[in-house]
């Protein structure tokens, strides 16, 4: 529905405002935010559309197309909701930022909420909700900020509010975002950039539904392994500020000192940190084939060096290799399960994906959730 008639029909009178903000897509940098290192990030034509007024009390009313709860507040004492109205935590957070940043609150507001992307297939809907929720905000309350601002309040309202420990790349690819382009996230610099992609590029998600039962604790194991190396490391380079700032030679010349485990972690940080700046340069001359194989090679060090790969994400992977209008393909988000990216030209269509799922389930019990988009627009008011 159109987000000022799903506005209307929840509260019968038209919006203030209507703004948008897309998902995304990890392009490549995996596990390489919390190192400091760089990372990329595709924003995707499909996201999260907000529609909102301000009220003349202090009340907080929000609506979403796909919840049947309604979800309900006030400017007077703000705190996370529990349940099934958990959903609007994201914007109540938003809210809660913006307040401390200076935004001048007089009066509640109400807010409608429709989404095209698909559910759980980690495209982040929740940064496109606090990216649209912002601009939303910002605009019926007056408040400016820039755009680096704006993904930053996004991300300290999961972190402060909803309590999610995410880093910037979520809420930088959805506010930096533009059609035909990646956002280049320098995690330690918190600086952004948007390196050209050729037009044309197409994106499959093969969504497995895999979530490996103790995938919390091994995140966990993953930034304990990665700070142990980083320790290491620095002993033998006192410059050092952060694990993606050393070199794969330091690395190899420090291979004994690591240890096993803690040397294949710091593989995998420094060659996939020197992979996003090699994907810099291919993307720049539009070389997709170079392209490709990096991100094949991402796929491999997450598989065998990083670990946090699984049967079922490399099978896709496997089989993605040998079709002429893949360019490359790679798990995408933290692993242990969860999705596969594909990229593609537009010759790989609904067939492809097809025959691929129909032999992904014949090994498993169950076929991925496939879906295809192309890239897209960042955060924006829209009217």
């Amino acid at each position: 529905m159109d987000p000022v008639q799903t506005f209307k029909s929840f509260y019968s009178a038209k919006p203030e405002v209507v703004t948008a903000a897309p998902g995304r897509l990890e392009f490549v940098g995996n596990h390489t935010d919390y190192n400091g290192g760089l990372v990329m990030g595709v924003a995707v034509d499909r996201g999260i559309r907000v529609a909102a007024s301000k009220r003349t009390d202090g009340a907080i009313i929000l609506r979403s197309e796909g919840m049947d709860s309604i979800a309900e507040s006030n400017i007077n004492e703000i705190k996370p909701l529990n349940s099934d109205k958990s959903w609007a935590n994201y914007a109540l957070g938003v809210f809660d930022e913006l307040r401390k940043a200076g935004m001048s609150v007089s009066s509640g507001f109400e807010m409608s909420v429709s989404s095209d992307l698909p559910y759980g297939a980690g495209m982040s809907s929740s940064a496109a909700f606090e990216l649209s929720s912002g601009l939303a905000l910002g605009s019926i309350y007056g408040f400016e900020t820039s755009t680096a601002n704006w993904a930053r309040i996004g991300r300290r309202a999961e972190n402060n509010f909803v309590g999610m420990p995410c880093g910037i790349l979520d809420q930088g690819v959805s506010a930096f975002g533009q059609r035909d382009h990646i956002v280049r996230i320098d995690c330690k610099a918190e600086t952004f950039d948007r390196v050209s992609l050729p037009h044309g590029v197409h994106f499959w998600v093969f969504n497995t539904s895999v979530k490996h039962a103790l995938v919390d604790s091994l995140y966990a194991t993953r930034h304990k392994e990665c700070t142990e190396a980083f320790e290491i490391l620095k002993q033998a380079d006192a410059q050092l500020e952060c694990l993606a700032d050393a070199s794969p030679q330091l690395v190899e010349e420090n291979k004994a000192a690591l240890g096993e485990v803690c040397y294949k972690r710091a593989r995998h940080v420094t060659e996939e940190t020197q992979r996003v700046r090699e994907m810099e340069t291919a993307l720049s001359t539009g070389d997709l084939k170079q392209a490709g194989a990096l991100l094949f090679g991402s796929h491999d060090s997450s598989q065998h060096l990083f670990e946090n790969s699984c049967p079922e994400l490399d099978l896709i992977v496997e089989k993605l290799k040998g079709i002429d209008s893949v360019y490359g393909a790679r798990l995408t988000g933290g692993g242990f399960g969860g999705a596969v990216m594909a990229v593609t030209s537009s010759e790989f269509d609904e067939s492809f994906a097809e025959e691929l799922a129909t032999e992904y389930g014949q090994r498993f019990d169950h076929k991925p959730a496939i879906f295809h988009t192309q890239s897209g627009d960042g955060a924006r008011v829209i009217s």
